[in-house]
């Protein structure tokens, strides 16, 4: 298969998370047609019951190529123009897949075999496969991520710090509201408090961003809530250590602070001869916590039509992502 009919046949298999055992099947079938013809091994690392990463390799891999097999839903088939492949995962991140493949292929095919590609479940929800690979490195020095970042070698990505706000109030009839407790209220506090936080800036990454994603609460128009919650998403620059100080100050006195999840930000190395870019996006690399190298991050496509209905990749850059990856593992692998 070509790059095109490659990533096509990717896209046009569901693997929205948690459902990529289909994704994963097709992945270690042909990756063991191909480790059969030039002397590589394929092996799963299991995740969860039907959920597996996929690893291919030859000798003892130096650069290893990974990025994620799950989508975020709808799942929609693909189509293809003359322009673009469109389709869920077309950039995000089946295309990539589709050029990592071929460029390891061809870096075999000239005699260079410290390759490695690396497959995990997980990542739009909670980077389960990366974390489950963490657990299991295989000595490789350098982890090239997949993700779309318009052809540039990325300089730094930005983290996610995640709270739940939870107000807690006490019901009443809302002709006698002195007698109960606004819970929308104090959220609505809090939340004022939580805005003006100032947020830190990063040379790099430029500033933190927070977004109040969703809010629910009471149980009736004329009833006193008794209780309501928010979530809230910051965009982090840092370690999450100050924002997470801020926040459950801000909120203190009339709401909780409850962490989901924190991701801290990741600055990488460049390379010389590839256009560098930042992203404000989070990836697995911080999952992989250095376990399969030093990171580094680039892919073909943009993020900007990830997650919509009018996903796409165009078929230039997708092309010519299979000579950049291997530009870049060799130059790597020279460093070696």
């Amino acid at each position: 298969m070509n790059v095109f009919e490659l990533t096509r046949a990717l896209v046009d298999i569901d693997s929205v998370t948690p459902n990529e055992e289909a994704v994963g099947v097709y992945l270690e079938e042909y990756l063991s047609k191909l480790t059969a013809r030039t002397g590589g091994r394929v092996e799963r690392i299991e995740v969860a019951p039907h959920r597996y990463n996929v690893l291919a390799y030859w000798d003892q891999p130096v650069v290893t190529f990974s990025t994620h097999m799950d989508t975020v839903p709808p799942f929609f088939a693909s189509r293809e123009d003359a322009e673009f492949i469109w389709g869920r995962g077309a950039c995000d991140t089946k295309g990539l897949m589709s050029a990592m493949i071929l460029a390891a292929e061809a870096l075999v095919a000239e005699g260079e075999r410290r390759v490695a590609l690396l497959f995990v479940v997980g990542e739009e929800r909670n980077s389960a496969g990366a974390y489950a690979a963490a657990k299991d490195p295989r000595g490789s020095k350098y982890l090239i991520n997949g993700e779309p970042t318009e052809s540039k070698l990325i300089l730094g990505s930005k983290g996610a710090l995640r709270f739940e706000i939870i107000a807690q109030g006490r019901m009443a009839h809302s002709a006698y509201p002195q007698l109960g407790e606004s819970a929308i209220e104090k959220l609505l506090d809090a939340l004022e408090r939580v805005r003006r936080i100032e947020l830190p800036t990063d040379t790099v990454l430029g500033p933190s961003t927070m977004n109040i994603g969703t809010i629910q609460g009471g149980r009736a128009p004329n009833v006193i809530p008794d209780h309501a919650r928010a979530e809230i998403f910051i965009r982090l620059v840092d370690d999450g250590e100050r924002t997470r100080k801020a926040i459950a100050a801000a909120v203190a006195g009339s709401a909780e602070a409850r962490e989901v999840l924190c991701i801290p930000a990741v600055h990488m190395q460049p390379v010389d001869g590839f256009e560098t870019g930042v992203v404000a996006f989070t990836t697995d690399i911080p999952a992989f916590a250095g376990s399969w190298g030093k990171p580094l991050l680039f892919g073909p496509g943009s993020i900007r039509v990830a997650h919509t209905d009018e996903e796409r990749v165009p078929k230039r850059e997708l092309a010519d992502a299979i000579e950049i990856y291997k530009k870049l593992s060799k130059q790597l692998l020279a460093q070696e």
